[in-house]
């Protein structure tokens, strides 16, 4: 079945095909500039760190909901082996075997297309079995460094968790950021909490995927309009899911990746910083997010870092 006219009509509205060059493959990152970052590094105030990602575990957040998206595969290959002889240095080595997007990841450009396209209208075709991704590979990102800001959705509304048939709106966003007192800029990465990873955390590990509160195909639009760089949010499937619109299966995956060109995270553990940025008064901080250069990758683990 052929995407809706809906969708359509919001795809024209944010695509930003060209807008950085026919060759780009960074899409919305080229908004981080130097002027962004500096601005970033002036948000930090305490230096307190607080770590945004999950442990990577063998029985992590993968139930098989994505066929062949294992969680890690952890094994050891040496064991205080003396590589040089009796008596001298023992070294141990280990090996994991893993689906990028396993746990705390990032979305490179080429995780999803459309219509037979990719970001910039390459052709979809260019990711092949051997080759990888031929453009837009995660390694094309290359470094995530800019001002985060927290818009706390589920603490805006005074719960600690969105149900799971919540569709978050851009008039949720605009509540959150009017309730952390901060204004989102052209250059921010924007961290959505739901606080559904929390069902994670409690032990259920199939709760957590389904139902799940997560994006509404309402929310590219104000994205687009904020020049965001980069988002994030605590879910699986970062939209809501079951999909708020019949029939219509990952639509904000399509709007941000494929015609936007932004970068998108799921598995976020915003938990800490959510309780953090409410102690502080402060949703705005200066976030290491950097991807791991996988050539040709459709997506990476990362270990971020919000830094108040």
């Amino acid at each position: 079945m052929s995407l809706p006219a809906v969708f359509h009509d919001i795809a024209g509205r944010v695509n930003n095909w060209g807008r950085w060059g026919a060759d780009d493959e960074r899409g919305t990152l080229n908004l981080i500039t130097d002027e962004v970052v500096r601005g970033a590094v002036a948000t930090v105030r305490t230096g307190l760190r607080v770590p945004l990602a999950l442990d990577l575990r063998h029985d992590g957040v993968q139930t098989g909901l994505v066929p062949g998206r294992v969680n890690p595969l952890h094994a050891m290959v040496q064991v205080n082996q003396e590589l040089f002889g009796p008596g001298t240095v023992a070294t141990s080595d280990d090996v994991v075997t893993m689906g990028l997007q396993a746990a705390t990841h990032w979305d490179a450009l080429t995780h999803v297309s459309h219509s037979g396209r990719i970001y910039n209208g390459r052709p979809a075709a260019s990711i092949t079995p051997h080759g990888r991704s031929a453009y837009c590979g995660i390694d094309r990102a290359r470094h995530v460094v800019s001002r985060g800001v927290l818009l706390d959705v589920a603490r805006a509304r005074g719960v600690e968790r969105l149900p799971g048939g919540h569709a978050v709106t851009p008039e949720d966003l605009d509540e959150a950021a009017e309730f952390g007192g901060v204004d989102v800029r052209a250059g921010d990465v924007v961290l959505v909490r739901t606080g559904q990873v929390g069902v994670y955390l409690a032990g259920d590990r199939h709760a957590y995927g389904y139902p799940s509160p997560g994006l509404s195909v309402r929310t590219p639009e104000w994205f687009h309009a904020h020049d965001v760089a980069a988002v994030a949010n605590d879910t699986l499937t970062f939209e809501i899911f079951p999909p708020e619109v019949e029939g219509l299966w990952l639509p904000v995956h399509a709007l941000h990746l494929v015609e936007m060109g932004m970068l998108q995270g799921q598995n976020w553990n915003l938990e800490e910083l959510s309780t953090a940025c409410a102690r502080s008064g402060r949703y705005a901080f200066l976030l290491a997010a950097m991807p791991e250069p996988f050539v040709g990758g459709t997506g990476t683990p990362v270990a971020p870092v919000a830094v108040l």
